[in-house]
């Protein structure tokens, strides 16, 4: 890959015809004067997860007169060294990511480091000390917030026995997912009735749907089942209703949305809980980060935000987290 540096640097060149100066056009830059930082904006796929922290970095960009480019590496790391090459040519001041790989993404990130940018990553990071400062959620937290509430949910509603299918996303980003399943896994392993007979990865809805759906067909006997993500918990709970099994079937999982909100409210009875992170103050943390800096102000070098736990049981909290969240997609949009 490394032999192939400057291919991605010509189609990098020819990518900013695309990037303009933000996520979709020249509407997503803040306006400013001819010197305003300029800080580029690379994130993992087009969910709300990532859509709230866009909103969050938009808006603390807006703070400060920065100008804010916004790109997606679709989980693919091909694209996201074109796009790490597209903004050093592009000379930004900082490039603020979720990267793929803690790995494989260190050589161009080293390159936009050594050319003078503020490297900060948020979600996910990297080896080596490239990273400036790093932006995170608690990852074993939150699985284990959720874990708590499934823990309870075996012994009073199940008897304390339970077979349990997990989806994961260790594929797309192991340590993220590992500390998540970890966190998940140590509140229900003093469980003794409790196993667990699949774990499976799965991040996307319609890959949790169809995975969900080979589970049930090998493991008849799963009644709970916990996702480590929030497109894993959309299809597991789209695949539970398919296959005819609320009340029987319930799922806990990871991350908030807006549908996941309705889910909770739902008569279904299939969602039962999940921890969300706080993606807005994530990303406008992330930009704010950057701006210091920039300006070469003290950042800390890891900044830790705990979980948001919603729970079926108290469906007042969920409403006013879900009009939270509707109020900032509106005010990003």
């Amino acid at each position: 890959m490394i032999r192939k540096v400057h291919l991605f640097l010509i189609a990098g060149i020819a990518f900013l015809g695309l990037l303009g100066t933000g996520a979709c056009g020249g509407d997503d830059s803040v306006s400013g004067g001819k010197n305003r930082l300029k800080i580029a904006g690379v994130f993992l796929q087009e969910d709300q997860f990532f859509r709230l922290i866009q909103f969050g970095m938009r808006d603390a960009a807006d703070q400060v007169g920065a100008e804010l480019l916004l790109a997606s590496s679709d989980s693919k790391l091909d694209k996201e060294i074109q796009l790490v090459n597209t903004y050093i040519a592009r000379q930004v001041d900082a490039i603020v990511l979720s990267p793929l790989s803690k790995t494989a993404s260190v050589t161009a990130l080293t390159r936009a480091r050594d050319a003078g940018i503020k490297v900060i990553t948020y979600n996910s990071t990297v080896e080596g000390g490239v990273s400036v400062s790093f932006i995170e959620s608690d990852q074993s937290n939150l699985g284990a917030q959720t874990g708590r509430v499934a823990r309870s949910y075996i012994e009073e509603r199940l008897g304390g026995n339970a077979k349990i299918a997990i989806l994961a996303f260790k594929s797309l980003l192991a340590e993220q997912s590992d500390a998540r399943t970890g966190g998940f896994k140590s509140e229900i392993s003093n469980l003794p009735g409790a196993e667990i007979v699949a774990e499976q990865d799965a991040w996307l809805p319609e890959m949790a749907i169809k995975k969900v759906g080979d589970i049930l067909t090998a493991n008849p006997e799963v009644n709970l089942i916990w996702s480590a993500n929030e497109g894993g918990t959309v299809g597991a709970v789209m695949a539970v209703k398919s296959a005819g099994q609320e009340g029987r079937i319930a799922v806990f999982g990871t991350d908030v949305s807006d549908q996941l909100a309705g889910f909770l409210l739902s008569d279904d009875q299939i969602l039962h809980a999940t921890t969300g992170q706080r993606p807005f103050e994530i990303g406008s943390k992330a930009v704010e980060t950057a701006v210091d800096a920039i300006n070469e102000e003290p950042v800390k070098n890891r900044v830790s935000m705990s979980g948001v736990l919603l729970n079926r049981l108290d469906p007042g909290a969920v409403r006013t987290f879900r009009k939270r969240l509707q109020e900032l997609i509106a005010k990003g949009s």
